[in-house]
């Protein structure tokens, strides 16, 4: 769970808000919207480590879709959003019929 502070009670409380960030991110608002995130050197480490793993989730996946086309190649990112936006479109006006 996190907790929110504004930026006046994080520049009076630094130290308290850094203490607290070790357990759990704060947020920290300014004019009543989040502005910042304080998060612990551990969590932040964690955080980029995920990246890199989605990364190599993403890899993983495209080369799975690459054996099952079994040398077909793989058509272009903007032709696979024409072609959905083509099937969306289609069922968009059979339902309004």
């Amino acid at each position: 769970m996190y907790q929110v502070v504004s930026a006046i009670q994080a520049r009076i409380h630094f130290g308290k808000i850094l203490h607290r960030a070790q357990s759990a991110p704060v947020i920290v608002e300014r004019s009543g919207k989040p502005a910042v995130v304080i998060l612990s050197k551990q969590e932040y480490d964690r955080l980029l480590a995920s990246q890199e793993d989605w990364l190599i989730l993403v890899e993983r996946f495209r080369a799975a879709i690459s054996a099952r086309m079994k040398g077909r190649a793989m058509p272009e990112p903007a032709e696979m959003l024409r072609q959905a936006r083509e099937i969306r479109n289609e069922q968009l006006a059979s339902a309004l019929r």
